[in-house]
């Protein structure tokens, strides 16, 4: 049975996030060293600094490697508190794909590979990145389409294709190559990951992309690997197991992701209820007119939900679980409800709404993209729906 209340440790840590998020990180969100691509390094490791300080650095990894050791129900509740301000998450070094890259890291990396990656991660002195997406005909939601390949040669692993919208590429220190090194895919078996230094010559910058959000370090990148040459110590875990330890980032990076979005969330839904508290039309506050009463209604259900959904399956994952089907669920409901919720906040501030005066507009071209990225809604409602039909195979159900 679940068990939703939180551990007093736990709470203290959230109110120790909330406090530092309101007094550090907040002031910080004006601050001329972010642009397009993301915050700037110096910014970010300024804020690592003074997370660091309250002991709030890193709460998903390990003690061993420098984080608090967080499991997912509880990280649920101190994530949720970092994504109050887009900066947040950067500050506590648990944002995107550093933090996916560290659990995975913790997971299947041996001892010299977590000495040498994980545990300056760990401490924020780097960042990563994870290349696996691929221009068509490459991979994309199908992740069996994968084109870029490693050869076994006499030099080592040659590794030969190319990636797009690899986040954080530009300055990250380690990059994550996913490529076959198989004549077929069959049954998850022909994909490897290998643990690459990104200053490597053979690793091309094509292009930094231009997207709609702006919040990740390093913003995204096309890039491509020519004639890259690896060594059998680079390789992640098991030669033709990478589809297998990408599902061990996947599931929880998707709930991570539903976490820091919450919180985003939540502050569009506060900036709407205290405009909505103060601003009068027609001889009374707006929250006070049906229509837009409803829609604070509406977004205290979404915040509410979500947070639920994501609860349910953090609890499974600490439970041993793969979740696959309640990941999914999660990644749908929330990436989907927390734009509903903004759209709504923006309609609630009117004209004010869609300007730079609130920080709302701005969340509004952040949140969207979560419902494409970490596997579309389509794709995940697909997969579903596979699931749910080979249930029923071979039973009597009662018509």
């Amino acid at each position: 049975m679940i068990d939703f209340k939180i551990p007093e440790e736990i709470e203290k840590l959230k109110e120790t996030t909330q406090k530092f998020i309101l007094e550090n990180v907040i002031p910080r969100e004006k601050d001329p060293r972010q642009d397009s691509h993301g915050p700037h390094d110096t910014l970010r490791t300024e804020l690592n600094k003074e997370a660091k300080t309250l002991g709030l650095l890193s709460p998903s990894v390990g003690k061993e490697w420098g984080g608090l050791g967080l499991n997912m129900r509880d990280m649920s509740v101190v994530f949720e508190a970092s994504g109050y301000s887009l900066l947040g998450p950067q500050a506590m070094n648990c944002s995107a794909p550093d933090e996916g890259n560290m659990h995975m890291l913790e997971v299947v990396a041996n001892k010299e590979q977590k000495e040498k990656w994980l545990r300056p991660l760990a401490e924020a002195k780097i960042r990563s990145c994870f290349s696996m997406t691929e221009p068509s005909p490459g991979a994309g939601s199908d992740p069996t389409m994968l084109q870029t390949v490693a050869k076994k040669t006499s030099k080592g692993w040659v590794i030969n294709g190319e990636k797009w919208f690899i986040t954080g590429y530009n300055g990250a220190k380690l990059n994550i190559i996913m490529a076959k090194t198989s004549e077929k895919i069959e049954k998850g078996h022909g994909v490897t990951m290998f643990l690459v230094d990104n200053d490597d010559p053979a690793i091309i910058k094509l292009r930094t992309q231009n997207s709609m959000e702006s919040s990740f370090p390093g913003g995204h990148c096309q890039i491509k690997f020519k004639n890259l040459i690896v060594s059998d110590e680079q390789v992640l875990g098991e030669v033709g197991q990478g589809y297998k330890y990408a599902q061990v980032r996947l599931a929880p990076a998707r709930l991570t992701h539903c976490m820091r979005w919450l919180g985003a969330a939540q502050r569009a839904h506060d900036i709407a209820t205290s405009y909505a508290s103060k601003r009068y039309a027609f001889g009374k506050k707006i929250g006070d007119h049906g229509g837009l009463a409803f829609q604070l209604a509406d977004n205290e259900i979404d915040i509410q939900m979500s947070r639920l959904f994501i609860y349910n399956t953090a609890w499974l994952l600490d439970q041993g679980e793969e979740a696959r089907n309640e990941s999914s669920m999660s990644k749908i409901f929330c990436s989907e409800a927390a734009f509903r919720v903004v759209d709504r906040a923006m309609q609630t501030l009117g004209g004010m709404g869609i300007t730079d005066d609130t920080l709302v507009e701005r969340l509004f071209r952040e949140i969207r993209p979560f419902r494409i990225y970490d596997g579309p809604s389509e794709v995940h409602r697909w997969v579903i729906a596979k699931r749910l039909m080979k249930s029923v195979e071979g039973k009597n159900i009662p018509m």
